[in-house]
């Protein structure tokens, strides 16, 4: 039985990966060009802040806590009550949403010059930065009403087996901002408003790409609704503690752009740039496999099946580590080569690149536990436990603070960096201790499979650190040469990685080498309650 739970897990996390790369592609794509054309400036600055208050609250109120609280009690209704019953809650949910999202989004239009003060104080020395960001946040603010639905409908799809189109849906937000960047920013003043419209149009292509398959799915066969379903409050004391769980990253996002407010011009957009590299890998493989893995544990966690629950976020964990650690090293080890190859031209020059280099590398170093907690955060909403994760993220944010204080003045922004990813492992330590006795212990996540990942990462590390000392692509001219030279580094150390990972005998590289082989004849067996298409 958790044979077939790892394998439905390892198809629905490609289906995502495959989803969420293309996405990602669009999203460096984008952010290229934002480089080109803006750099690192009071321009970035004054977007990449205003952008930072709508996506905090899509993650609070939208696409996380109400994922996380949704789910199980979706999934537990249309097991125990029927699809009627289901729907109903859900048409219910999404009335309730759009309403609370709607005076949300009007409220921060009103309270936005107050809010960037807030966020980023820096700015106050900068008035002309400032009134821009304040402009920006009003018009981007809707979003979060556009993106909030889009959320739940993607919950409901992942409730039932359909991860291919949620997971397309953010690459709506990047083609609106591409096309914008490209066609409407010598149409607006400043240039930089052309980027906050493509905010808002890709906010309403990630709901409308979603319609007709909720709509095909049972949204349009059900009608009704009922405001005094029991599962409504449910959801509601489930989303609550969900909510200041989730604001934990918030709070970190939220010290990291206050700090870097006040290290003058150009911290907040570097800041921005260097996570973007991290994110790459965070949402290939930790959002993917997070998201293919928590309807099948909130599944067994509803069936009391707690052992199943532990195996399957051992396996999880596993699987993650296994694809986030080779992106760490070579993150580590070729940051400048890809920062250089990616954004510098225009008005992103050399300093900026080596700036950004600096704070990858110390974001690069938290990847694992990143990653991690991302397994085992919805590890604990399965259980309909959310109070656990929201104690222990309070730790974190402590521990974020207090190294963020004492490492900026040494370290600059890379200080800030390192910060966040102390922060994630004290996360991810207490989080393991506190999942593993609630569960009895987390059977097949053992120190030997971590080893065998831990060896084949090190090889990995020390082919990669060869290469790029025989042969920096930095140096090397033209650009379609050095990108050449990165292509081949990059893939000689990956395969350095896979060869002392299949030496070692990791069980994890055999199970995808077995998915990847089989996976079209295993989907096309799939019964017609597992679509993973």
């Amino acid at each position: 039985m958790q044979q077939q739970h790892s394998g439905r897990i390892a198809r629905a996390a490609g289906v995502v990966s495959s989803a969420t790369l293309l996405s990602r592609v669009l999203g460096f794509v984008r952010d290229l060009i934002i480089a080109r054309a803006f750099g690192a400036g009071t321009a970035t600055d004054a977007f990449f802040a205003a952008f930072r208050l709508p996506n905090m609250l899509r993650e609070l109120l939208g696409e996380g806590a109400l994922s996380a609280a949704f789910i199980p009690v979706f999934t537990k209704s249309f097991t125990t009550h029927g699809h009627e019953s289901a729907w109903r809650l859900a048409r219910t949910v999404l009335i309730l949403l759009a309403l609370l999202l709607i005076l949300v989004s009007i409220a921060g239009i009103l309270l936005a010059p107050w809010l960037i003060r807030l966020l980023a104080p820096g700015f106050q020395t900068i008035p002309s930065t400032l009134d821009l960001a304040v402009y920006l946040t009003r018009i981007m603010f809707p979003y979060i009403l556009f993106i909030g639905v889009a959320a739940l409908f993607m919950a409901i799809l992942n409730a039932q087996g359909h991860f291919a189109t949620p997971a397309l849906a953010p690459s709506m937000l990047n083609i609106a901002m591409i096309a914008c960047a490209l066609y409407l920013t010598p149409h607006v003043d400043p240039p930089i408003l052309a980027l906050a419209i493509g905010v808002l149009i890709g906010g309403v292509g990630q709901l409308l790409i979603q319609i007709p398959v909720v709509w095909r799915r049972g949204m349009g066969a059900h009608r009704g609704v009922d405001f005094g379903d029991p599962a409504i409050g449910q959801i509601t004391r489930l989303m609550a503690p969900g909510v200041a769980g989730l604001a934990i990253t918030q709070i970190n996002v939220f010290i990291g752009t206050l700090l870097a407010s006040l290290m003058g011009e150009g911290g907040i957009s570097i800041l921005y740039y260097a996570f973007r590299l991290i994110q790459l890998p965070i949402g290939l493989f930790g959002v993917a496999i997070a998201t293919a893995a928590f309807p099948t544990m909130a599944r067994q966690a509803a069936n009391r099946s707690l052992e199943e629950v532990g195996a399957t976020v051992a396996y999880a964990i596993r699987l993650v580590l296994f694809v986030t650690l080779p992106a760490m090293v070579g993150l580590m080890v070729f940051r400048v080569p890809i920062i250089q190859l990616l954004f510098e031209r225009g008005a992103f020059d050399r300093t900026v690149t080596l700036a950004t280099a600096e704070v990858v590398l110390f974001y690069a170093f938290g990847l694992g536990a990143y990653v991690s907690n991302r397994i085992l955060v919805p590890a604990f909403y399965s259980l309909q436990d959310t109070a656990t994760p929201v104690k222990i993220g309070m730790v974190a944010v402590i521990v974020n603070i207090v190294s963020s204080l004492l490492l900026m003045r040494p370290l600059g922004l890379a200080g800030l960096a390192l910060a966040t990813a102390l922060s994630s492992f004290v996360n991810l330590g207490l989080l393991l201790i506190a999942l593993r006795r609630r569960l009895g212990g987390l059977h097949g996540f053992s120190i030997r499979s971590l080893a065998r990942v831990g060896g084949a990462a090190a090889t990995m590390a020390l082919i990669a650190v060869s290469l790029i000392h025989f042969r920096d692509p930095v140096t090397v001219e033209p650009l379609l040469l050095r990108a050449g030279v990165l292509t081949f580094e990059l893939v000689a150390s990956v395969v350095a990685f896979v060869a002392a990972a299949a030496c070692m005998g990791s069980e994890e590289l055999r199970g995808l080498l077995q998915w990847f082989i089989g996976w079209r004849r295993r989907v096309q067996k799939l019964p017609s309650g597992e679509d993973f298409h």
